[in-house]
């Protein structure tokens, strides 16, 4: 007696085979895992942590950056595709393309989500293990860490809708990191509303939940850190949709 597996499982296979066959994808995915470890041994033996900060928020000075990268990751994983021709047998093989982006927005999301997990909680048990102790206030890691995988995860997908919606790696791989820098670049602009525009970023986000002494309602939002996070995914939710309503119309 044999066995098929479901067309959702059979779809997020091919993507996972996909995924690690595309050098570029798979060391952007590496240097995302590897940045917040090395920034945790720099800031420690650097003597570069502020008084105000935390080990937790110390140790996750590269997280921002390594977010970006996972932004990246979720862009190169459907830009990519455009870009080498594939998107079309991929379409062929699986005609229903709603399937197809659940799967990419599903893999990309999850595997940002172990990777960041991982990394960060590696970047803070070595932060704290190198920082002088009792010098500085320790942070609350649970369950700041869970939250701090999601929002990789979540910078993921807005990767990914953002490649679905531009196509092109280049134009992709700019807007997302625009959409992460922006705000917090633009807020000052717009006087009292400054924390709310700052609060629109992932990195906002981020930052609130690494505990960091920079996470100032000022310049990230006077939201909670999960309050924000929701705020993000919901937006992100609301791109991807977006991009789906477009990739069904277009040709390819």
């Amino acid at each position: 007696m044999t066995t098929t597996a479901a067309p959702g499982a059979q779809a997020l296979a091919h993507e996972w085979i996909k995924f690690r066959s595309v050098r570029s994808t798979v060391w952007t995915a590496v240097a995302t895992a590897v940045l917040p470890v090395l920034g945790a041994v720099f800031v420690a033996t650097s003597g570069s942590l502020q008084s105000d900060d935390t080990v937790l928020g110390g140790s996750l000075t590269l997280s921002v950056v390594a977010q970006m990268l996972a932004a990246v990751v979720g862009a190169l994983v459907v830009t990519g595709e455009y870009s080498s021709g594939t998107i079309r047998t991929t379409f062929a093989a699986r005609p229903r393309r709603s399937g197809v982006l659940a799967a990419k927005a599903v893999l990309v999301a999850g595997v940002m989500y172990v990777l960041a997990l991982a990394s960060c909680t590696l970047a803070y048990l070595v932060g704290d293990a190198l920082l002088p102790e009792g010098r500085y206030a320790q942070g609350e890691p649970l369950p700041a860490l869970f939250g701090i995988a999601a929002s990789f995860a979540v910078a993921a997908v807005l990767g990914l809708a953002v490649g679905t919606l531009v196509r092109h790696s280049a134009g992709a791989v700019t807007t997302v990191i625009g959409l992460l820098l922006l705000p917090s670049l633009f807020g000052p602009l717009f006087g009292d509303a400054e924390r709310w525009i700052a609060g629109l970023s992932p990195t906002a986000a981020l930052e609130k939940l690494t505990q960091t002494s920079d996470a100032a309602a000022a310049s990230v939002g006077s939201l909670g850190p999960w309050p924000s996070l929701l705020l993000v995914a919901g937006y992100t939710t609301a791109l991807m949709l977006g991009a789906l309503v477009l990739l069904r119309r277009r040709d390819v």
